[in-house]
């Protein structure tokens, strides 16, 4: 009996056959990249003992499978070489590796093809763990902790990095009038307002070029730090998804962590991450400013720079890419953004310009994402069940 090839992956382990025959991707119908890498894996190991099982997709083109044999494991990475360059993943992975926190180690490559087997750092990821109270303090120490160590070991390595430039962020934030605003609220901004959201851009670009400049991660988040045992998968936190680094804001990958567009925290529990963090930081000769209040200045505008960016990526992943599963976040990173504007800016006329930039989007923004999710996520809008209820209007997650 024949099995499609991407049947299997979808429900579960695909156990490479054991016979000489190799699998035909007409006969199968399956998946060729899926294939090949398999070709690959049994060139690597000499035979065809082992499983391939899906571990992981990201919002990019790349896909991962893990990879056991015996009591082994290692990840495959599979990045289609028209659509994904590796040698940023192989370079920055070293790095990571020389300053001495846990990140995948890259066992072999075939860069031609798109393939990687890295060392495997389990699948226990923070966002599920955070679940639990008692983990969020430890988790977060030890993620700060390699925060820190990244930032203060890797001055050399990170000065190589392609800079975080002022067309860099004028792009990323580009991407929140036309995928969010245009393509998913369907919003035509006029010429006022447009000139308004550039106002607002030059200036959250302009603040964040003032800061210090270090390695930056640019998503250091729950969904791509991994809960490791300090045996098996290495030291906690496992760091991933770090292929697009480069040199800049100190206060960036803290935004990305703290200001997390999957789980949110009370204000008061974050600033004081925030003031542990720069301690530490400071005390390992990372420059964080000549105050503590100026740091905390760059960290609110540095996040609504990222989260007008992320708005505009979430809505382009459901637009151009059909992946729906974002939208369920949008509420919460434009509440960041919402609640920045309104706390920061100082004069009236100010704040009515800077909330203006995003309030128009609000309402709709907030109907739209859970209508898509299925209802709200909010702790406490949940009936016994733990199935999402109805959303009362002081929702923003």
């Amino acid at each position: 009996m024949r099995v499609n090839v991407a049947t299997k992956i979808f429900f579960g382990a695909y156990r490479v056959s054991s016979t000489k025959q190799e699998p035909s991707v007409a006969d199968e119908g399956g998946d060729p990249r899926l294939l090949q890498l398999d070709r690959w894996l049994q060139t690597l190991f000499g035979a065809r003992d082992f499983t391939l099982t899906t571990a992981s997709a990201d919002a990019s083109f790349r896909r991962y499978f893990r990879v056991t044999r015996g009591k082994e494991t290692w990840i495959a990475m599979d990045a289609p070489p028209d659509k994904e360059d590796m040698q940023p993943y192989i370079r920055i992975a070293n790095l990571l590796a020389d300053v001495g926190v846990n990140a995948p180690r890259v066992m072999h490559s075939n860069v031609e093809q798109g393939f990687l087997l890295n060392s495997d750092l389990g699948s226990r990821t923070y966002l599920a763990e955070l679940n639990a109270p008692e983990n969020v303090d430890p988790l977060y120490h030890d993620a700060l902790t390699a925060l820190v160590t990244i930032q203060s070991r890797s001055a050399s390595g990170a000065a190589r990095l392609p800079p975080y430039s002022m067309a860099l962020l004028q792009r990323e934030m580009a991407l929140f009038p036309e995928w969010f605003c245009g393509r998913h609220l369907r919003l035509e901004l006029d010429d006022k307002m447009t000139a308004a959201l550039q106002v607002i851009y030059d200036a959250l670009a302009t603040e964040a070029l003032q800061q210090p400049r270090v390695f930056v991660h640019r998503d250091y988040h729950s969904r791509n730090l991994m809960v490791t045992d300090g045996a098996r998968y290495g030291a906690n936190p496992g760091i991933l998804d770090f292929q697009d680094a480069v040199y800049g804001p100190v206060t960036y990958d803290l935004v990305s962590l703290l200001r997390d567009s999957y789980i949110a925290w009370p204000t008061q529990r974050v600033h004081d991450w925030i003031r542990r963090f720069r301690s530490e930081a400071a005390q390992a000769g990372v420059a964080v400013g000549a105050s503590e209040a100026q740091f905390l200045r760059w960290f609110d505008w540095m996040g609504v720079q990222r989260q007008l960016k992320v708005l505009g990526i979430f809505a382009r992943l459901w637009h151009r890419d059909g992946k729906v599963g974002y939208l369920k976040d949008l509420p919460r990173t434009l509440e960041y953004v919402m609640e920045v504007a309104g706390r920061r800016t100082n004069a009236a006329t100010d704040r009515h310009h800077a909330q203006a930039a995003v309030a128009g989007g609000w309402q709709a923004a907030h109907s739209v994402s859970h209508r898509s999710a299925g209802g709200c996520r909010h702790t406490r809008h949940r009936g016994q069940s733990g199935v999402a209820g109805q959303c009362d209007s002081q929702c923003t997650r």
